[in-house]
């Protein structure tokens, strides 16, 4: 993504995660934020040099500009870094970017190859459009949390960490990679593109959790197919999972859990005989498992060719094996907030192997760098400065130190 020009008018998550994963690629990211204030997330707890956690993490390889978009002068500067950005990405509430006068009917005129991404909660259109949204809002109007509840039967429950806004991130990051390549494989141009979190969590469901409402000529039942159970186990010493799909892997579990007289049992003999009688067949292999330890069972279904893991705390997870052996988590030098421990850019690149990340940016940091970049000199610089479009963050800082 070296090269590419992209203006972050995002807060909260989704929208900041999403350029943060093509600022990691190389993008150069010009975070813009309300001045003297900024992303809410920078206010988050779990702090260290008076940046939060959450900050660090979604909004590293940035340049931050503080801009006041609700001051006319403040608009036309957006609208001059405007017109040589690749990509704009925005996620208001619907109407907010029209009201500001920088939608992408106001922007796309000036710049004929620009990439608009609107990233909403409910989208635009519709009775919810114009609502507050937040994940939980969104997995229940989805059914994410019924389908975590294992049935219709049961009572919903919410995943325990944002996977809408962070889902809607990945889809974001991936449509504006495809739009960008598109321009330049077809030279047709820029456009517009609209995402949801809740559009963006019924696609992810429906590719294993919509079965039932698939071939739309057929009935729709109750859905039992799931369970009250986790696969989640508890041994003599801690928890494991073991997973067995195929009648192979069953039939080795059963085996390696000394039980293989359940090889037999018409219940369990088919996946659908499984699956209807799931809660009894997930019974039968919890009533065994606190006979051994966690790693005494792992050996043994290893050995036996059964998809099992230990189930871990997050403290646990950083020290395993195996996620040592990937390199996925780094450790990076932050001028502020100090040592700082990361996942790295998932995807290995053996041809374009991407710098490592930089580190987030303080508020306003970089608003005499930006402006300068994008064309504006000393003295307009200082005036937008001294009118409070540009924010005084760095002015301010550089004074003190």
């Amino acid at each position: 993504m070296t090269g590419i020009k992209i203006l972050d008018l995002c807060s909260m998550m989704s929208g900041p995660w999403a350029t943060d994963i093509l600022g990691d690629q190389g993008a150069d990211v010009i975070k813009i934020e309300v001045p003297g204030k900024g992303d809410h997330v920078r206010s988050l707890p779990n702090r260290s040099g008076d940046m939060s956690a959450m900050f660090v993490n979604v909004n590293r390889s940035k340049r931050s500009l503080t801009l006041d978009l609700k001051k006319p002068e403040g608009v036309q500067v957006f609208k001059q870094l405007a017109a040589s950005a690749d990509v704009i990405v925005q996620n208001f509430r619907p109407g907010v970017v029209e009201r500001l006068g920088i939608s992408y009917d106001d922007i796309a005129p000036l710049n004929d190859k620009l990439i608009y991404l609107s990233l909403s909660g409910f989208g635009e259109n519709g009775p919810l459009s114009g609502q507050r949204v937040y994940d939980s809002l969104i997995q229940g109007l989805t059914g994410l949390t019924t389908v975590q509840a294992g049935s219709d039967n049961e009572r919903p429950r919410l995943i325990r960490t944002i996977l809408p806004d962070k889902l809607t991130a990945v889809v974001a990051a991936q449509a504006l990679s495809a739009a960008l390549f598109a321009r330049e494989r077809s030279g047709a141009g820029g456009q517009h593109i609209r995402l949801s979190m809740l559009e963006a969590v019924l696609s992810f469901l429906w590719a294993s959790d919509m079965g039932a409402y698939t071939f739309a000529d057929k009935p729709v039942p109750i859905e039992k197919g799931g369970s009250f159970i986790d696969l989640i186990y508890q041994t003599s010493d801690g928890f494991i999972t073991i997973a067995t799909n195929s009648n192979v892997e069953w039939q080795n579990m059963c085996r390696a859990l000394g039980h293989p007289e359940w090889i037999d049992d018409e219940r369990f003999t088919t996946p659908t005989g499984r699956l209807e009688n799931i809660n009894e067949r997930l019974a039968l292999i919890q009533s065994v498992l606190p006979e051994k330890s966690s790693q005494e069972w792992l050996a043994v279904l290893d050995q036996n060719d059964v998809p099992a893991a230990p189930i871990l705390k997050r403290s646990e997870v950083i020290e395993h094996p195996q996620v040592l052996s990937t390199g996925i988590v780094v450790e990076s030098e932050h001028p502020v907030a100090g040592r700082l421990r990361q996942a790295r850019v998932a995807a290995r690149f053996l041809g374009t192997v991407p710098e490592p990340p930089r580190g987030a940016p303080k508020l306003g940091e970089h608003n005499q760098e930006v402006l300068s970049d994008f064309g504006f000199d000393a003295t307009e610089i200082a005036g937008l400065i001294d009118s409070g479009v540009v924010g005084s963050e760095h002015v301010a800082a550089t004074a003190q130190a």
